[in-house]
């Protein structure tokens, strides 16, 4: 990332140490208030199981939106245009509303799981368990890492402090309000962190509007953008960012502890409408920051440094008001720590019930040592994301491989809450067959010419019609997915083969899940399993029953705030 430079209005040190000291000093307290003297190890993991709609809509929105998804809003939007933000927001957004089906279908069937990990080891064993496990917490230190990158590089920018004391400032005011109350902390600070993000967005996006010219600049700047760029229905835009993005986003949406976390935690009667509301919070956030990188485009802007992740604090520093740019700063901070305290949450419950849990038991789990294993987790994780933030790799990077890790497990995992014959063998053999395919397409290690690059355009177009046909079962069941994903593959055939391999990124996540959907299919088939589902909800239920279920999040946050009902 760019150090500081004379391109950038920097606020004081002090200024930025009163922010920050405000953010975090709050959401302390906030942690502070819910805080108890006996610590229950569930709660501590998925607060009960009873969360309410206003909280739990809060928490999915902040986490969806990260400082990562906003500086790649804008970095599509000054790449491809106004269709940019549109491609990465409205999938995005889209994606969200795709999880809830089969939520519905998850909770139905593991009402009291901590973990989707720990619903497989009771599926199929520990392999499985510790492949869904393994991935998440490459996953979720990939993301800390990119929320302290982010963290660390805006404070480095807008202030006189340096990148690392960025990085720190931001991991230790993570970890403080994080620490005592694990996942209760982490999603009642996202009710107001997803206030201040939204509030910020309406002030700030169309400040820098009229700041740089309002709807003149658009005629002035026309001539900055290539053909490409000015057509709303772009090829380019969806082949590079749109279809990549539906496809990562919905490995995202399954494969992700974070999510999985909120889903075990909100209240079964109002999954559908709290994932309803996130989708269009998120979408709305993520779009509208996406057009300072278009505004930034038609002002014919050079991002600082050649970095394109430098564009929204450029823009910001450019347009705004000191005491707006204080506000941005706070926006930024408040989406990354969303996301990092969810990564946090996210693998002290794999270590507490994936690792911990199953190795002594349900029975034989101590709460007291569960706790104790969450909280040395989270100090742990931070250490190891601070490591890893200090070689300031690339966010979208690090973005584009764990998505492409969860796609291959995306099938798997959908078909073993839904199908019997689904086995152990035929659940881990088709992930590794997936990966072993992905690697070599996705960073290209085989040449895509001839034979290779037909193959690879042929086992993409069947990756097509796998995540259109997943997309369409959630909501309208088996019959009408397949019809929908035959449809897709015959209608994507003509326009693919011959020509997707040369899209890296979006041919690597779709032989990732036709792989692995062909692969799982197959084995599964043929097995003579007959799983009883109701064995789970059996096998898998509270860690530290002292506590009545009805303890929840909300009840113990009622007399702080009544928004949270």
């Amino acid at each position: 990332m760019t150090q500081p430079n004379a391109d950038f209005y920097q606020l004081s040190g002090w200024t930025v140490i009163l922010l920050l000291v405000l953010f975090y000093g709050g959401t302390l307290l906030m942690s502070a208030l819910i805080g108890k003297k006996k610590e229950n190890a569930d709660g501590y993991m998925t607060a009960g199981n009873k969360l309410g709609f206003g909280i739990s809509a809060a928490s999915m929105t902040a986490t969806w939106i990260w400082a990562s998804s906003m500086y790649a809003s804008a970095t599509s939007g000054y790449t491809y245009g106004i269709s940019g933000p549109i491609h990465y927001g409205l999938w995005g957004a889209l994606m969200i509303l795709f999880i809830y089906p089969f939520g519905r279908r998850i909770r139905a069937v593991a009402p009291k799981a901590h973990t989707l990990a720990e619903v497989m080891y009771v599926r199929h064993g520990r392999s499985s368990q510790l492949m869904l496990a393994g991935s998440n917490i490459v996953g979720s230190l990939i993301s800390l890492t990119s929320n302290f990158i982010a963290g660390g590089a805006l404070v480095a920018l807008l202030s006189p402090f340096s990148f690392g004391q960025g990085v720190i400032a931001v991991a230790a005011g993570v970890l403080l309000y994080t620490l005592w109350s694990g996942f209760r902390a982490s999603v009642l600070t996202d009710f107001a962190q997803v206030l201040a993000m939204l509030g910020a967005v309406v002030v700030i996006i169309p400040a820098v509007f009229f700041a740089a010219g309002g709807p003149g600049m658009f005629e002035a700047g026309a001539q900055n953008l290539t053909p490409e760029q000015s057509n709303f229905f772009s090829s380019e835009a969806f082949l590079n960012q749109g279809a990549p993005y539906i496809a990562a986003v919905l490995a995202y949406a399954i494969g992700n502890q974070t999510i999985a976390q909120r889903l075990f935690a909100v209240r079964e009667d109002l999954i559908k409408k709290t994932f309803v509301t996130a989708t269009v919070g998120y979408g709305a956030t993520v779009i509208g920051v996406g057009m300072l990188g278009v505004m930034a485009l038609y002002l014919g802007l050079a991002p600082a440094g050649g970095d394109l992740n430098n564009l929204i604090p450029q823009m910001a520093s450019t347009y705004l008001h000191p005491i707006l740019l204080g506000v941005f700063l706070i926006m930024i901070i408040g989406a990354l720590s969303s996301t990092a305290d969810s990564d946090l949450s996210a693998l002290s419950s794999i270590m507490m019930a994936d690792v911990y849990g199953q190795t002594v038991g349900k029975a034989k789990a101590n709460a007291k040592t569960m706790l104790l294993v969450g909280r040395v987790t989270m100090i742990v994780a931070t250490a190891a994301a601070l490591y890893f933030a200090s070689g300031q790799m690339s966010i979208l990077d690090l973005l584009v491989f764990v998505g492409a890790l969860w796609g291959a497990l995306v099938f798997p995992v959908i078909a073993s809450f839904y199908w019997e014959k689904v086995t152990n063998k035929a659940f881990t053999v088709s992930v590794l067959a997936a990966l072993a395919v992905f690697l070599p397409v996705r960073f290209g290690w085989l040449p895509m010419n001839g034979a290779v690059g037909i193959a690879i355009d042929v086992i993409s177009v069947i990756g097509i019609g796998v995540v259109l046909g997943l997309m369409a079962f959630g909501f309208f069941g088996l019959k009408w997915a397949k019809i929908i994903a035959v449809a897709g593959a015959i209608i994507s055939a003509p326009f693919a083969l011959g020509n997707l391999h040369e899209y890296t990124v979006l041919s690597g996540s779709l032989v990732a899940y036709a792989v692995s959907t062909v692969v799982c299919y197959l084995m599964s088939a043929r097995s003579t399993m007959n799983f009883d589902f109701d064995t789970i909800k059996a096998r898998i239920g509270d860690f530290d029953p002292s506590e009545p279920a009805s303890s929840s999040t909300e009840t113990e946050a009622a007399g702080h705030t009544a928004a949270l009902k």
